[in-house]
């Protein structure tokens, strides 16, 4: 998404600029606080091209005190996630079974619940779908880490990147680059790096697998409480599917409770990675 936005802007500037967008460990570096200088200048003037009201010193600055006075949502991921699991008492009876929101579209779902309001305060996250990308590229590798090492757990479970299914998904989404294969394969990376990386007390907490069936949905169970269910919809891509929630009631016949059968068959299906 970054890197989208990043040559839109380039493009305004220069024909020069065209491919000059950061890498994925280009840009954890931007964001990461540790950088000793400024990015290169061409970079510094796509940046200020994409943010116009700051200057590349204030971006690669701290962040100044009266913006996190000013904004507190923003930066309060424990409040959103409160507003998030509250979201069926607000709303009082409810005519749909468990679910409680509907969005038209992953992208709108992403805007009100942002990654880190779903996942910073998680203890259990099981997550099922192609590529995961809420899970490897909108949420920081070091964040994720630091949740597996405080006591959340992580199964996490891909779409086979050698595998049939993935083919002919990629057919239907028109792809012909392999571009679901080489970011599937990419995101299993980013936890299996993960994975070498833990304490021998966080050994058992991330477990990577992966299927090859058809893909049906991305099913994200947080908390064995909040279900984020995304189908996959014909001829669209993933981001253009609408996304439901859905919480777990006392009834144990909703949603949440289908969506979880579904998740544990496929993952006993699955295969380690």
């Amino acid at each position: 998404m970054f890197q989208a936005a990043y040559i839109e802007a380039a493009k305004k500037i220069s024909r020069e600029l065209t491919g000059t967008a950061p890498s994925r460990a280009q840009l954890h570096r931007w964001t990461s606080g540790e950088l000793k200088r400024l990015p290169y200048v061409d970079h510094c003037r796509v940046l200020e091209a994409m943010f116009p009201e700051w200057t590349a010193d204030e971006l690669f600055a701290p962040c100044p005190p009266q913006l996190l006075a000013d904004e507190p949502a923003a930066y309060a991921p424990s409040d959103d996630r409160a507003d998030l699991e509250a979201t069926a008492d607000r709303v009082g009876p409810n005519p749909h079974a468990d679910v409680t929101a509907v969005f038209p579209t992953r992208a709108e779902f992403s805007f009100a619940h942002p990654p880190h309001a779903l996942l910073d305060n998680a203890t259990s996250i099981r997550i099922a779908g192609l590529s995961l990308n809420m899970l490897c590229q909108q949420y920081p590798d070091q964040r994720l880490f630091r949740l597996i090492e405080a006591g959340t757990t992580l199964q996490a479970l891909f779409l086979d990147p050698e595998g049939e299914a993935i083919e002919a998904r990629e057919r239907e989404e028109g792809y012909t680059d392999n571009h679901l294969t080489t970011l599937t394969r990419l995101n299993i990376e980013v936890l299996t790096r993960l994975r070498k990386r833990r304490s021998p007390e966080a050994q058992d907490r991330l477990t990577v697998a992966v299927y090859d069936e058809t893909i049906r949905f991305n099913i994200t169970l947080i908390n064995n409480q909040l279900c984020v269910l995304q189908p996959y919809l014909p001829s669209a891509r993933g981001v253009d599917s609408p996304t439901f929630l859905a919480e777990r009631n006392a009834t144990g016949t909703g949603v949440y409770e289908t969506f979880e059968e579904i998740f544990n068959a496929l993952w006993e299906r699955g295969r380690p990675v």
